[in-house]
């Protein structure tokens, strides 16, 4: 049986381009790219809403995201959650991840909490709890 070496264990993820210096013996990593940034938005998101009115907040969808957080929930709400990525795929007809659903979320609850600031279904289950 043979096992992988080192090179192969602990190999780049960045893209391979060769080395400028012409006795290079083979390729070796790339230097690590930025991330794509986001395309820029529309001027109507980007200037301020009117008094009173919540800024158009939307998730931010199919798009690589560089920071993570970690949320414990219960084994129903992960269900719940399942059951609902599952609804929302079934009439979408497309894939939807429960990432994706938590993230639209989260961008509800704060444009709702933007525009109705303690009036807000956000600040009222807090406060409820």
């Amino acid at each position: 049986m043979s096992l992988p070496g080192a090179d192969e264990l602990f190999r780049a993820t960045a893209a391979v381009a060769p080395r400028a210096d012409a006795g290079s013996a083979g390729p070796t990593a790339a230097e690590p790219t930025p991330p794509p940034s986001a395309p820029p938005e529309p001027a109507a998101r980007q200037a301020a809403p009117p008094e009173g009115t919540a800024p158009d907040r939307r998730g931010t969808g199919r798009v690589r995201h560089n920071e993570k957080m970690t949320v414990y929930i219960s084994a129903d709400e992960l269900l719940e959650l399942e059951h609902a990525r599952l609804v929302l795929r079934r009439e979408l007809g497309g894939a939807v991840d429960r990432g994706r659903v938590v993230r639209e979320a989260v961008a509800i609850a704060l444009a709702d909490l933007v525009e109705r600031g303690a009036d807000s279904d956000l600040v009222r289950r807090l406060t409820a709890s």
